[in-house]
């Protein structure tokens, strides 16, 4: 039996069934795509955040090598220095010592601050994939 009220009977609502249905699955098929992109972005921003931790590991080691060989050298020239000035030979390398330590905390503390979590975040993507979500709602 065909509804008066429909224009082209039974023919028409399958019609408009078929034509939602194809634009179901053309918005599936953009969600897919779309999550497969942001996952594509996610590796990539990840891969080169991790990239940046290998070069900050990198300079931390050779500043810490550089350092220690220079302290040897450096902590004996300023001991002696020190006991010329006539300071005892044992409060001089105490001196010394602290002076250097001090100085290695520095470095170590901007290695560090280099490595933590937020700087290595993949913050594009995290930004990118809540842009998508607000543009999904829109749209639906």
């Amino acid at each position: 039996m065909t509804d008066p009220n429909t224009p082209h009977g039974d023919e028409g609502v399958r019609h408009q069934i078929r034509e939602t249905s194809g634009l179901v699955g053309d918005v599936l098929a953009q969600v897919t795509k779309l999550v497969r992109g942001e996952m594509d972005l996610f590796r990539a921003e990840v891969d080169e955040n991790l990239r940046k931790a290998g070069a900050a590991v990198g300079m931390i080691v050779a500043g810490v090598v550089i350092l220690l060989t220079a302290l040897n050298v450096l902590a004996s020239a300023l001991v002696a220095g020190l006991v010329e000035l006539g300071i005892d030979a044992g409060w001089s390398a105490l001196i010394v010592g602290v002076l250097f330590a001090v100085i290695a905390g520095l470095l170590a503390k901007k290695g560090l601050n280099d490595l933590k979590l937020k700087s290595l975040a993949p913050t594009r993507t995290a930004k990118n994939v809540r842009r998508d979500g607000e543009a999904v709602k829109e749209a639906v």
